[in-house]
């Protein structure tokens, strides 16, 4: 499979999105100028703690944010239409239609008191102008691409009649159904086994490359996005702090968080040795540091750091990559910390 053209114009395209809460104790920015785009046939993976900021650029980009919550600042640009611009009603028929999202909890997508064959045929026609039993057919084929044995079965069936992972298989074929310009995943595969998890994953980066859908893989498993997107966003407190190919990140991180990341991964731990972690936790969005946000935690950080927070460096090439860091990481330094790591 060959990695589509990074020249075409993007399906969808974040700039300098802001999102805030309003709380007692003052507004907390939960995405702070974030910009990333995704073209036709993409993955674009973003990785991050939680509290980073990666499950609010989801709901940001699919309108789902509600007061407190409000998205002040930026655009979000499908095929050039800006979605903060789209009526409620707009929104009805964009979701599940031209944009899809996998969350979490299956829960989220599902009805416990209606039957899978009931959803399933209702988020197709509700969408398209077709029989009942076209719809159907169309459902059973979500359910058999997604690996459900028994589909006609699991039709008639509630979704308390399933287990976790079965549920949340049901709410990927549900994604699936109307084969949306992007879909957006949240960390969908958390309670599946790996030999699920596996063919979930084939089965993506297949409708992705025949299909054209731009897809958007939110999670905190590095090892997952590496075998499965062609782009990386790394967010921390709200900021993506780096961001480029995927090879280009994992292989040279440019950010001290980016190399913490992928250093606390096990596969990058010696047998036997305990696990590297990055020292520190997540800070308040209601009390971020002074300067850099990751300053607390970064044994790079100088007084600069204190100052003000670092803007975006773009390194041209025949790849772009961006970062937030008065002191990146440069490929020498890399391998030498991570030899004396």
């Amino acid at each position: 499979m060959t990695r589509p053209s990074s020249q075409t114009v993007p399906v969808l395209d974040v700039q300098n999105l802001q999102m805030q809460f309003a709380t007692r104790d003052g507004i907390a920015r939960a995405i702070d100028d974030v910009s990333f785009s995704v073209g036709a046939g993409c993955i674009l993976g973003i990785v991050g703690e939680s509290g980073s900021g990666k499950s609010m650029t989801a709901y940001s980009i699919m309108r789902l944010i509600d007061a407190p919550g409000e998205i002040v600042g930026g655009r979000i640009l499908l095929h050039g239409e800006d979605l903060l611009k789209k009526s409620a009603h707009d929104m009805r028929t964009i979701r599940g239609n031209r944009v899809a999202m996998i969350f979490q909890d299956p829960m989220m997508t599902l009805n416990p008191v209606l039957r899978i064959d009931t959803q399933m045929i209702e988020a197709v026609r509700a969408h398209r102008d077709v029989s009942k039993s076209a719809a159907l057919a169309k459902a059973r084929e979500a359910l058999v691409r997604v690996g459900i044995p028994s589909p006609d079965e699991r039709l008639q069936s509630y979704p308390n009649q399933f287990s976790g992972g079965m549920r949340q298989r049901v709410a990927i074929a549900i994604a699936l159904l109307n084969e949306p310009d992007l879909i957006i995943c949240d960390e969908p595969t958390t309670a599946l086994d790996v030999t699920i998890q596996g063919q979930i994953l084939y089965e993506m980066q297949k409708l992705c490359r025949e299909a054209g859908t731009a897809l958007i893989w939110i999670t905190h498993d590095l090892s997952v996005i590496a075998g499965l997107a062609d782009d990386l966003c790394v967010m921390y407190a709200g900021r993506v702090v780096e961001s480029g190919s995927v090879q280009q990140v994992i292989d040279s991180p440019r950010h001290p968080y980016t190399q913490g990341l992928i250093a606390s991964s096990p596969s990058r731990n010696r047998r036997g040795e305990p696990l590297r972690q990055i020292a520190g936790s997540t800070p308040s969005l209601l009390a971020l540091p002074a300067g850099c946000a990751f300053r607390p935690r970064c044994a790079r950080a100088t007084a600069q750091c204190m100052q003000v927070p670092p803007v975006t460096v773009q390194q041209q090439g025949a790849q772009m990559r961006n970062w937030r860091c008065f002191l990146p990481l440069m490929p020498d330094t890399v391998a030498s910390e991570v030899a004396h790591g």
